[in-house]
């Protein structure tokens, strides 16, 4: 049974649907079928949904055969509020700060570092 990994699964796919509507409705509002248009602000929501999808199923499978190898759920747990906080920052830095307000890197980084730190933990559990 991999309940831990079903419960950030199901956290970490709520927030992509929610990524994936503001995409939907940054193109809905600017007459886009595809693309960004060259908006510059487009072309961040567009960018804050794909890197989630490129490094959240990485995560979710290490984290569900460390869950299937007898991982503590209370260190995957802390794992899994790790992601989703370094997920929510890095989509905060694109979507919601200013493309020029010096925080935005912060946030940016804070979220890549944290999204790479807890990767990183989960293949060191599968490998060890």
């Amino acid at each position: 049974m991999v309940h831990v990994t079903a419960f950030f699964a199901g956290v970490l796919a709520l927030i992509y649907i929610g990524l994936a509507v503001i995409v939907i409705r940054g193109r809905y509002a600017q007459r886009l079928a595809i693309g960004d248009g060259g908006d510059n602000v487009m072309q961040h929501k567009i960018r804050a949904h794909a890197n989630f999808s490129e490094y959240v199923p990485l995560a979710l499978v290490l984290m569900g055969l460390d869950e299937l190898n007898g991982s503590a759920h209370v260190g995957l747990s802390i794992l899994g509020i790790a992601l989703v906080a370094a997920r929510l920052s890095h989509a905060y830095s694109l979507i919601v700060m200013e493309v020029k307000n010096p925080n935005m890197f912060l946030f940016r980084m804070g979220g890549m570092i944290g999204t790479f730190s807890v990767i990183a933990i989960l293949a060191l559990m599968a490998i060890f």
